[in-house]
């Protein structure tokens, strides 16, 4: 069963925007807890008596907590209003990281990343969703981006303030300041984004049931290896920029910003490119990808190369974000939340897996561009399965 989306009444001019703006600050507090915590390692294994090894399941942790906690969650949900189904993973995201800022032991910051981890998935799968209901059909991927912003935002100014906060006044501040965004993400959900109903038209059986579907597995498989591909090579920035660039530590942080600006205009321009042709958008950001990857892989001894090419990696990396996202949604049906979060859990899995090959080809000897040539392959990968994805739906 397949339905469409169109955009409801509008009470006014400013009520999308503002909705979607809503959406977007939730969407930058679920980023800044996921990534921030990158840079705080170090602190909190020196807190807590805990090795490097260890802190490093804060990352590894949340990665799983998401990829369980998409569908587990927007199943669970899927009798509730979208609105209060947002509400609700807005409260258990400000619970997740109370329970970090307060927790006295390793274990109980471990539980509360996972109970924030949960809300992830499931908040980026039905915020897609009722993004895309606010808007007329033809804009719905720019309001998927425009929610993704958020994320992007995260990484460009969310996580070097964040990082510096909990450098300068312990790493506990840092998850004060996420729980007072997600506070603030709350109040706006409450205030901006208008009812939405149940989606009684595609019940939770009907949202299982599109799994059943080739064309949502080769959507996931897309998503899955695409932004494999970006974060096979971004996972090992650090190394790469300090001894194949030969960069001091302190540049590394401002090329993060660089790719984070790289992400922001990519997920914008994405987005209005899949309003207009959603499967050439993808193909051509994948084709881009596949190519940047290469080069950044040869350049990356030259610091001026490698600026370029991160940058360049991250338009091209989010570019694919909305649209294969509304990919998933078109595939899947207009009002399949569950097959929206699972694509989130497509874009974990994704990560877990490039890193690994990426860390494997790294220890069996292969250099530390081994990584960028391993994204470039998956990125080839991801666009080989778009286009068979394109013959077999003009196939029929």
């Amino acid at each position: 069963m397949t339905t469409t989306l169109t955009a409801p009444p509008r009470a006014g001019t400013d009520r999308p925007t503002l909705a979607l703006g809503a959406l977007a600050l939730g969407a930058f507090g679920i980023g800044l807890t996921e990534f921030v915590i990158v840079g705080l390692l170090g602190v909190i294994g020196d807190d807590l008596s805990i090795s490097v090894p260890t802190a490093g399941l804060l990352v590894s942790g949340y990665a799983a907590g998401v990829a369980v906690g998409a569908p587990l969650m927007t199943a669970l949900g899927s009798r509730v209003p979208r609105k209060t189904m947002l509400a609700t993973l807005m409260g258990l995201f400000i619970a997740g990281n109370l329970l970090s800022a307060l927790a006295p032991t390793y274990e109980l910051l471990l539980t509360g990343r996972i109970v924030a981890a949960l809300t992830h998935g499931a908040f980026f799968g039905i915020g897609s969703v009722v993004a895309a209901s606010l808007v007329a059909p033809d804009r719905r991927a720019a309001a998927i981006a425009t929610m993704f912003t958020g994320l992007t935002l995260a990484n460009v100014a969310g996580v070097p303030l964040g990082t510096a906060l909990g450098q300068a006044f312990g790493w506990r501040s840092t998850f004060w300041a996420v729980t007072a965004v997600g506070v603030a993400a709350l109040l706006a959900v409450l205030m901006l984004v208008p009812h939405q109903p149940r989606g009684e038209s595609i019940s939770l059986t009907e949202q299982l049931a599109v799994f059943a579907r080739p064309q949502v597995w080769l959507a996931l498989s897309i998503t899955a290896l695409g932004f494999g591909a970006v974060f096979a090579a971004f996972t090992f920035f650090e190394p790469i920029l300090t001894e194949v660039t030969g960069l001091p530590d302190g540049a590394v942080p401002w090329l993060l910003v660089v790719f984070g600006v790289g992400l922001f205009a990519g997920n914008i321009v994405g987005g209005r490119l899949a309003d207009r042709a959603l499967l050439p958008t993808l193909i051509g950001a994948l084709a881009a990808l596949t190519v940047v990857l290469m080069i950044f892989a040869v350049v990356a001894g030259h610091p001026v190369g490698a600026a370029v090419g991160i940058l360049a990696l991250g338009a091209t990396g989010f570019a694919i974000v909305p649209a294969v996202q509304m990919r998933v949604l078109d595939t899947a049906g207009g009002e399949s939340a569950l097959g929206s979060a699972a694509n989130i859990s497509a874009f974990n899995i994704g990560i877990a897996v490039a890193s690994w090959l990426g860390a494997a080809a790294i220890d069996a000897g292969f250099g530390l561009t081994a990584p960028a040539w391993i994204g470039a392959a998956l990125a080839a990968a991801a666009l080989l399965t778009t286009l068979f994805a394109r013959a077999l739906e003009r196939r029929g």
